[in-house]
Protein backbone atom coordinates (compact mmCIF):
# COMPACT_ATOMS: atom_id res chain seq x y z
CA UNK A 1 0.00 0.00 0.00
CA UNK A 2 1.32 2.93 -0.97
CA UNK A 3 0.38 6.68 -0.03
CA UNK A 4 0.41 9.87 -2.16
CA UNK A 5 1.53 12.09 0.99
CA UNK A 6 4.66 11.39 0.94
CA UNK A 7 6.95 9.65 -1.50
CA UNK A 8 8.67 7.37 0.50
CA UNK A 9 5.83 6.23 2.62
CA UNK A 10 5.41 2.70 1.47
CA UNK A 11 3.85 0.79 4.28
CA UNK A 12 6.04 -2.26 5.40
CA UNK A 13 5.33 -4.91 7.73
CA UNK A 14 8.60 -3.67 10.01
CA UNK A 15 7.13 0.05 10.28
CA UNK A 16 3.70 -1.53 11.38
CA UNK A 17 5.17 -3.09 13.84
CA UNK A 18 7.10 -0.19 15.03
CA UNK A 19 3.98 1.84 14.89
CA UNK A 20 1.77 -0.76 16.61
CA UNK A 21 4.49 -1.18 19.55
CA UNK A 22 5.04 3.14 19.80
CA UNK A 23 0.73 2.83 20.23
CA UNK A 24 0.90 0.85 22.99
CA UNK A 25 4.15 2.02 24.74
CA UNK A 26 2.42 5.43 26.20
CA UNK A 27 5.49 7.04 27.04
CA UNK A 28 8.90 8.08 25.22
CA UNK A 29 11.06 5.19 24.06
CA UNK A 30 14.46 5.31 22.44
CA UNK A 31 14.90 3.46 19.29
CA UNK A 32 17.30 0.86 21.16
CA UNK A 33 14.17 0.05 23.47
CA UNK A 34 11.89 -0.19 20.94
CA UNK A 35 13.99 -2.84 18.62
CA UNK A 36 14.59 -4.75 22.01
CA UNK A 37 11.01 -5.18 22.42
CA UNK A 38 10.24 -6.30 18.43
CA UNK A 39 13.20 -8.91 19.22
CA UNK A 40 11.35 -10.04 21.90
CA UNK A 41 8.14 -10.19 19.81
CA UNK A 42 10.09 -12.04 16.82
CA UNK A 43 10.15 -9.56 14.78
CA UNK A 44 13.08 -10.07 12.63
CA UNK A 45 14.36 -6.18 12.15
CA UNK A 46 17.26 -4.49 12.16
CA UNK A 47 18.86 -1.19 13.97
CA UNK A 48 19.04 0.32 11.05
CA UNK A 49 15.30 -0.07 9.58
CA UNK A 50 14.39 0.86 13.17
CA UNK A 51 15.86 3.98 12.93
CA UNK A 52 15.12 4.29 9.64
CA UNK A 53 11.14 3.98 10.57
CA UNK A 54 10.74 6.16 13.68
CA UNK A 55 12.80 8.87 11.59
CA UNK A 56 10.26 8.83 8.39
CA UNK A 57 7.50 8.57 11.18
CA UNK A 58 8.62 11.86 12.70
CA UNK A 59 9.39 13.15 9.53
CA UNK A 60 5.39 12.68 8.81
CA UNK A 61 4.40 14.29 11.99
CA UNK A 62 3.37 10.66 13.32
CA UNK A 63 5.48 10.94 16.25
CA UNK A 64 6.91 13.28 18.76
CA UNK A 65 10.53 13.19 19.50
CA UNK A 66 12.50 14.48 22.73
CA UNK A 67 16.34 14.67 23.52
CA UNK A 68 17.35 13.99 26.22
CA UNK A 69 20.11 14.91 28.36
CA UNK A 70 22.66 12.53 26.99
CA UNK A 71 21.64 13.07 23.58
CA UNK A 72 19.54 10.47 22.83
CA UNK A 73 16.46 11.17 21.10
CA UNK A 74 12.75 9.37 21.99
CA UNK A 75 9.76 8.76 20.26
CA UNK A 76 6.34 8.69 21.66
CA UNK A 77 3.30 8.27 19.26
CA UNK A 78 1.35 11.42 19.98
CA UNK A 79 -2.12 13.30 18.87
CA UNK A 80 -1.87 15.38 15.61
CA UNK A 81 -3.08 18.78 17.45
CA UNK A 82 -0.28 20.79 18.65
CA UNK A 83 0.37 19.92 22.36
CA UNK A 84 3.15 19.76 24.96
CA UNK A 85 4.35 16.61 27.20
CA UNK A 86 4.79 16.27 31.17
CA UNK A 87 6.98 13.37 31.43
CA UNK A 88 7.92 11.30 34.74
CA UNK A 89 11.86 11.62 34.98
CA UNK A 90 11.91 8.10 36.48
CA UNK A 91 9.10 5.66 34.62
CA UNK A 92 9.20 7.87 31.38
CA UNK A 93 5.24 8.00 31.59
CA UNK A 94 3.88 10.64 29.06
CA UNK A 95 0.84 12.73 29.60
CA UNK A 96 0.01 15.12 26.39
CA UNK A 97 -0.70 18.56 28.09
CA UNK A 98 -2.67 21.43 26.38
CA UNK A 99 -1.13 25.51 27.19
CA UNK A 100 -3.34 28.02 25.65
CA UNK A 101 -1.36 30.63 28.45
CA UNK A 102 2.17 29.45 26.91
CA UNK A 103 0.42 29.76 23.42
CA UNK A 104 -0.44 33.23 23.92
CA UNK A 105 2.90 33.80 26.18
CA UNK A 106 4.52 32.75 22.88
CA UNK A 107 2.76 34.61 20.31
CA UNK A 108 3.18 37.93 22.48
CA UNK A 109 7.04 37.71 23.06
CA UNK A 110 7.35 36.86 19.18
CA UNK A 111 4.84 40.01 17.98
CA UNK A 112 7.07 41.91 20.54
CA UNK A 113 10.69 41.42 19.14
CA UNK A 114 9.00 41.70 15.66
CA UNK A 115 9.23 37.56 14.66
CA UNK A 116 6.43 35.83 12.67
CA UNK A 117 5.71 32.34 11.83
CA UNK A 118 7.30 30.90 15.22
CA UNK A 119 7.39 27.39 16.66
CA UNK A 120 7.72 26.20 20.23
CA UNK A 121 8.75 22.84 21.64
CA UNK A 122 7.90 22.92 25.89
CA UNK A 123 8.64 19.58 27.41
CA UNK A 124 8.11 19.59 31.42
CA UNK A 125 9.61 16.82 33.83
CA UNK A 126 8.46 16.06 37.38
CA UNK A 127 7.69 12.38 39.12
CA UNK A 128 4.44 10.98 38.86
CA UNK A 129 2.05 10.42 41.00
CA UNK A 130 3.17 6.09 40.75
CA UNK A 131 6.86 6.81 41.31
CA UNK A 132 6.12 9.18 44.52
CA UNK A 133 4.32 6.58 46.00
CA UNK A 134 6.99 3.84 44.92
CA UNK A 135 9.48 5.54 46.92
Amino acid sequence: MTSTSHPRQRTTRQRVAVSTLLAEAGGFRSAQDLHDALRARGVSVGMATVYRNLGLMAELGEVDTLVREDGETLYRRCSDVHHHHLICRQCGRAVEIDGPALEQWAIAVATEHGFSDVTHQLELFGRCATCQVAD
